[in-house]
């Protein structure tokens, strides 16, 4: 059988010999192709030459000639010289190199370790085989470097390792930078407990194979309901593990939640919760315990609602589900069912005991954005992807939260969802390395209100808050890779004050809107009304009530001389920018537009102050409100936020070619090193401008001539961009993280109508603002007009 066996692969070998091409046939298809490639590229190169009649063409074409030829000899020399490798080094390589990016999706660490691993690797076993006695002196010497090198870069990436991170530039906090009085709201904070006392049990299927609360000590079990309408490829793989782990699939879905209400006849306004997308075997549900027993406390049921069945897991890399927010939204409606039934149910524990009137949906990160699917597939009849699903819910949610959202994971009919007429508050963290950036700016844009009664909408964006601090059990490690010590984490608040943060915040915003406790709404307009509640960071916060009556939001047209508001026109003075576009946030476009305008005064010292600077130079902006219908005790506002790009674009480029004075390649070297000094003194002056917030006056002109300026930080003065490094690595090229996020500023008439009693604020003909108060900056600008005072 073994002579057989030799002789068939005998046979076989001299059969494939037999057409194994030989040097000429190699050499000939080599000429044929190079030919061959070579008369096509000349005739293309020609007739691209006859359409534009360009003899520079030509130049062009043999140009991507000549570097495609050294680009073949370069890649051929890399292959020679990996081919020269030792077959066993080749082979670690590429064995480690895809692991070692797998556990850190960044080039840089893969190649820390491997040349340090190499180096350390090499001189331990020469070491060992060969003895050091045994060495050259040049051996001794290339040993003992490879050696300090390998181990002394091991300890010094353990020890930057072993640390938090990294501080990165100090930065002034622009609301506490000026002696503005601040008065405290006079109420009890919103995250002290409450005097319910609280109780707490779970609901759900009683069939769960992993976890005993929703399994045979469940309290309440619940009917499963058919997601397959809503979750698309709960199949293959995938779909085949999801099921073997769960017990059940997309047809069977449980209503699982944990459930903390407070002690007492009722009825009580219900919250419910959602996670987002962690580890489906990594529970998600428990950690929003902390908001849990504080809610109930205060007299709000709260249902931490368990949607892990339908989360990530490690069989997705086989494929697993998509897009499935929908889902994630219409489960929150179905548990709202349950409740609404449990409600209606005599001698059940929750009978009469919810206000359905007052429901209020919470979501983080994925759960983020369902909320906002929820509350609009609620008001809906129909499943806006497929109408043969009908909807009759229609239930009471008055509020929305989300934490740190993603947002347009799922488009409903290919569109992002719009709410409308519900009270919308979303916080996000400036050191989450998850959602890196504030996508819940964009849905908080797509809020509307439009019925007649009183909702706000409100945004805050927390200096050092992360993803995963607002769960904790997620903590603080927002990447799901096990190796936190990538992450700066130096920057990071404490767990304690981020949930914290989310307890005063999400607490009030619950109070105002479910419970009708009006006096903590100034806390969402100024975070300094609540300092005493929270822990001392950066806020920028955003808030707009449905009240807002604008004048301009630069959404209308392309025209920089309009505004929203009828017949209001726009003009400028000295501006070095002045354009209207759509907000850029790190990853997506934000979905509207603002203003961008820029002033630079060009100061060629240090001694030159604003003081200096003639008035008939000033940079303003200028927005008429004839047509203004305004209140007399109503507020202006408006957003606004640093936009970190050149404050003089026309300073070079395009708009200095040819206008240069052809002399000055003979100016002396004298006038050459003044010229450096003054630029040296001009960069250290910008780098301490930088620290320092953005101020500008603000002017209002009535009709009869009155008017009254007085500068931004009246409220406060404009915080610079918020600037982070969320990875060590990134420190290694200056990688800081950084997108514009607003500010509403907020000036009540009353207040202003101290500074001039004779203006009429029922008559203001003009808003200007005029920027007198730093040597350049640029700022963005939008959501401009009028409020009434809550």
């Amino acid at each position: 059988m073994k002579k057989i066996y030799q002789k068939i692969l005998h046979w076989l070998k001299n059969q494939i010999e037999t057409i194994t091409p030989g040097q000429h046939a190699i050499k000939g298809a080599s000429l044929g192709l190079l030919y061959v490639t070579a008369f096509f590229w000349i005739m293309f190169a020609s007739g691209v030459f006859s359409g534009l009649k360009d003899g520079w063409v030509f130049l062009l074409f043999l140009s991507f000639a000549l570097l495609a030829i050294l680009a073949a000899f370069l890649t051929r020399w890399l292959i020679k010289l990996l081919s020269n490798f030792n077959n066993t080094y080749k082979l670690a390589l590429l064995i480690t190199l895809p692991l070692l990016f797998i556990m850190s999706f960044d080039w840089m660490l893969p190649v820390l370790i491997l040349v340090l691993a190499s180096l350390s690797g090499a001189a331990i076993l020469v070491l060992k085989k060969t003895g050091f006695k045994k060495l050259s002196n040049r051996q001794k010497l290339v040993t003992i470097i490879g050696m300090i090198i390998g181990f002394g870069g091991f300890t010094a990436a353990g020890i930057l390792y072993s640390r938090a991170g990294f501080d990165v530039d100090p930065m002034v906090n622009a609301a506490k930078s000026v002696d503005v009085k601040i008065a405290a709201i006079r109420a009890t904070s919103p995250a002290e407990k409450g005097v319910y006392k609280t109780k707490t049990l779970t609901y759900g299927s009683g069939k769960d194979l992993h976890r005993p609360e929703y399994g045979e000590e469940v309290d309440l079990k619940t009917d499963s309901v058919n997601g397959v309408p809503f979750i698309d490829d709960w199949d293959g793989f995938g779909g085949w593990w999801r099921e073997k782990y769960w017990g059940f699939d997309s047809r069977s879905l449980p209503l699982n939640a944990r459930v903390w209400y407070p002690e007492g006849e009722g009825p009580f306004p219900l919250a419910l919760i959602v996670h987002g997308n962690h580890s489906m075997q990594d529970y998600s549900d428990i950690g929003y315990q902390y908001l849990g027993e504080l809610l109930a406390s205060k007299g709000i049921i709260l249902a931490s609602v368990d949607e892990n069945f339908i989360n990530g897991s490690w069989s997705n890399i086989f494929g697993g589900l998509d897009k499935e927010n929908d889902a994630r939204g219409w489960l929150l409606l179905e548990h709202l069912r349950q409740f609404h039934e449990w409600n209606n149910t005599e001698g059940h524990l929750f009978h009469g005991k919810i206000d359905t009137e007052n429901l209020a949906l919470i979501g983080h990160s994925r759960g983020g954005e369902a909320v906002a699917h929820a509350a609009m597939f609620n008001k809906l009849p129909f499943y806006p992807d497929d109408a043969s699903i009908k909807f009759d819910y229609n239930y009471g949610i008055k509020s929305i939260v989300a934490i740190a959202p993603v947002d347009g994971q799922y488009k409903a009919g290919n569109s992002r969802t719009v709410i409308e007429d519900v009270n919308y508050f979303v916080v996000h963290g400036a050191q989450d390395a998850d959602v890196t950036s504030f996508m819940g700016s964009q849905q908080y844009e797509r809020v509307k209100f439009k019925d007649s009664s009183y909702h706000f909408k409100s945004g805050l964006y927390v200096y050092g808050a992360n993803h995963g601090q607002f769960n904790t059990s997620w903590g603080n490690n927002d990447t799901g890779n096990p190796f936190t010590g990538f992450l700066n984490l130096k920057q990071l608040l404490p767990i304690e004050d981020q949930l914290k943060i989310a307890k005063v915040y999400i607490g009030s915003f619950l109070d105002i809107t479910l419970k009708n406790k009006k006096e903590y709404l100034p806390l969402f307009i100024d975070p300094r009304k609540g300092a005493d509640w929270l822990p001392e960071t950066v806020y920028l916060s955003q808030f707009e009530d449905s009240s807002f009556k604008s004048v301009a939001n630069f959404d209308e047209d392309f025209d920089v001389s309009t505004a929203t508001q009828q017949d209001g026109r726009i003009t400028a003075e000295n501006l070095t920018i002045w354009r209207e576009q759509e907000i850029k946030l790190k990853s997506q476009e934000k979905g509207s537009r603002a203003l961008f305008v820029g002033w630079d005064y060009d100061f060629d010292n240090k001694k030159k102050t604003m003081e200096s600077v003639a008035d008939s130079v000033i940079a303003n902006y200028a927005i008429s409100l004839s047509s203004a219908k305004i209140d007399s005790t109503a507020v202006l506002v408006f957003s606004a936020a640093e936009s970190k790009e050149k404050t003089d674009p026309k300073s070079g480029g395009k708009w200095v070619k040819g206008i240069e004075n052809e002399n000055a390649a003979d100016d002396d070297t004298e006038q050459k090193e003044d010229e450096d000094e003054i630029a040296e003194d001009d960069e250290d002056q910008d780098e301490e401008e930088i620290k320092v917030p953005i101020d500008f006056t603000i002017q209002l002109k009535d009709s009869v001539g009155q008017q009254i300026s007085f500068p931004l930080s009246t409220f406060s003065p404009l915080q610079r961009t918020i600037e982070v490094m969320i990875n060590k690595t990134g420190f290694l090229n200056d990688d800081k993280e950084s997108e514009i996020v607003y500010q509403t500023f907020y000036f009540p008439f009353e207040e202003l109508q101290k500074m001039n009693p004779d203006f009429s604020f029922t008559a203001i003909e003009k808003l200007i603002f005029i920027f007198d108060k730093n040597e350049n900056g640029v700022i963005s600008i939008d959501n401009i007009g009028f409020m009434k005072r809550p």
